[in-house]
């Protein structure tokens, strides 16, 4: 099986005034959502990536091209990932919050729609804009129609990474982890963030989740499993015994 890592944007200035950026064009990085962006490439750094796909905004992409950068050299001595293996998808795109983009996150908890909003998503349609439901299901088809073509073109223990949005992140983890929509806003997912998901035959892992440090070699393709354990998905009896140190 392949697996996804899953990486929020880094902060932006949208973020730092509390707005609601959505869709808003020109929206990029602040110098601290930079440095998030740089930490998170440094991370990944350790595993080489089959695929690196991006939401077409900007902060997306300005993350997507740090991850890039820190990437290992090729066969010939580049740095950097192959652009072949890039790919900017419109389904990784921002939830279409309609009326709501670009307003302040404090009133919009004033109106009535922001109850529902915290409680009963699925219900959840923007005025003028999408379905919290619709964004689950164009997000989720996108992430696992990627990841069968990486496990198809590059084996069962390619990595690859999907830089897209919180609520897009955070609606893929609920799919994985067999939650219904309406229980998403139990997850967290903060700025440069990475989650892990695993689709299994049997069922998709989630091994991480929002973490925003720590060592990621482990998923270097070529790295051994704990314990030789082999990578097929199934759940370890007993809980196994975990990663090698």
């Amino acid at each position: 099986m392949a697996t996804v890592i899953l990486v929020r944007h880094g902060r932006t200035t949208a973020n730092a005034s509390g707005l609601l950026a959505g869709r808003t064009p020109g929206v990029l990085l602040d110098e601290t959502g930079r440095s998030q962006a740089s930490a998170a490439g440094s991370r990944l750094a350790a595993v080489p990536l089959a695929r690196l796909v991006t939401s077409p905004l900007e902060r997306c992409v300005e993350t997507a091209a740090a991850i890039r950068a820190q990437q290992p050299a090729g066969p010939y001595g580049e740095t950097g990932l192959d652009p072949a293996l890039e790919v900017v998808d419109d389904a990784l795109t921002e939830c279409g919050y309609g009326a709501w983009q670009n307003r302040k996150l404090a009133d919009l908890a004033t109106e009535d729609l922001w109850a529902t909003v915290q409680t009963q998503p699925s219900a959840v349609t923007f005025p003028d804009g999408e379905s919290m439901a619709a964004m689950q299901s164009r997000a989720v088809a996108a992430i696992r129609r990627h990841d069968a073509e990486v496990e198809r073109e590059f084996g069962p223990g390619a990595v690859w990474v999907a830089v897209s949005h919180g609520d897009i992140i955070k609606s893929i983890l609920a799919d994985a982890l067999g939650m219904h929509l309406d229980l998403f806003q139990r997850l967290a997912v903060g700025p440069a963030s990475t989650s892990i998901v695993s689709y299994g035959k049997a069922r998709p892992s989630v091994p991480v989740i929002n973490a925003d440090a720590g060592d990621l070699s482990w998923l270097a393709p070529t790295h051994p499993s704990a314990a030789g354990e082999p990578r097929t998905g199934d759940a370890t009896v007993g809980g196994g015994a975990g990663r090698a140190a």
